[in-house]
């Protein structure tokens, strides 16, 4: 199972208001195995980074987000549209058009630092490479691909193709094409893990189910961050994916109806994610 930070919990708790209670942070942090000098420690180099104020000390602490809207911070939730295009996709709602999307660049490595964020991007949006500065997908990311060269001033770099013809190393296959370019076996494990979290009962009490919702949204990032995000027809099925998020929506319902009032935002970014 993915290992939690820290400030991940401190962000997770905070509420609509922008406030997180020091009491109810000590003790969900409790519940996942940190201890009262690690949230301490977590909370100073918070406040020293400007990204919240404290009132108090300890347990009695209340912790305020400094500056930005009560919406501002770090990210707790994979990319909304991404979320969502996977969800619709396990209802049927996106079909391949067997297409297959390419894209080529060569950079000097003058400009290695834009070259790497390139890279990096095309990495994010789930294409994989097939040989040096060449990379593919089945999904039709070329809009993100292209502002993001532009942005980096890399858009006389950039080459961009759509195929239906994809041989890689004699293969021509598409589900055969899946499985030598991404690494299933590793995404469907890190799905197996969300979805055994999700399926487990939660202990009793207010406290215990908000460290099983912040543990719920780390294995959540950590099975979507790096899932291409394959059309089924690509993919083995049953898909591993498909059910673990379907277990991730109904444990998100139950956590929330059982959540404190005011409970955490982190209950309503999910809840538009997996809408």
């Amino acid at each position: 199972m993915s290992v939690i930070p820290t400030r991940m919990v401190v962000h997770a708790l905070v509420r609509e208001d922008g406030t997180v209670a020091g009491d109810e942070l000590y003790e969900v942090a409790a519940l996942l195995g940190m201890t009262d000098q690690q949230v301490r420690l977590c909370v100073k180099r918070l406040v020293t980074e400007g990204r919240f104020t404290v009132e108090g000390r300890g347990r009695r602490a209340v912790l305020r987000l400094a500056g930005a809207a009560p919406g501002g911070g770090p990210a707790l939730v994979p990319e909304v549209e991404f979320v969502r295009h996977s969800y619709r996709q396990d209802r049927g709602l996106e079909p391949w058009d067997g297409l297959w999307h390419a894209f080529a660049f060569a950079v000097p490595e003058s400009a290695r630092a834009a070259r790497d964020s390139l890279r990096d991007a095309l990495t994010g949006l789930g294409a994989a490479p097939v040989q040096g500065g060449l990379y593919v997908t089945p999904n039709a990311i070329g809009p993100y691909v292209q502002a993001h060269a532009a942005d980096l001033g890399l858009s006389e770099a950039l080459t961009c193709l759509a195929t239906r013809d994809l041989t890689v190393g004699g293969s021509c296959d598409p589900r055969a094409l899946a499985q030598r370019l991404w690494p299933l076996p590793e995404i469907a494990e890190r799905y197996g893990e969300l979805r055994a979290l999700a399926e487990r009962p939660v202990e009793p009490g207010p406290a215990a189910g908000l460290a099983h919702a912040v543990a719920l949204a780390a294995a959540f990032s950590a099975a979507m961050l790096p899932d291409p995000l394959l059309p089924p027809e690509l993919l083995p099925q049953p898909w591993p994916g498909t059910t673990a998020r379907a277990a991730a929506s109904q444990a998100w319902a139950r956590l929330e109806a059982a959540a404190p009032t005011p409970g955490p935002r982190l209950f309503r970014l999910y809840g538009e994610a997996v809408a």
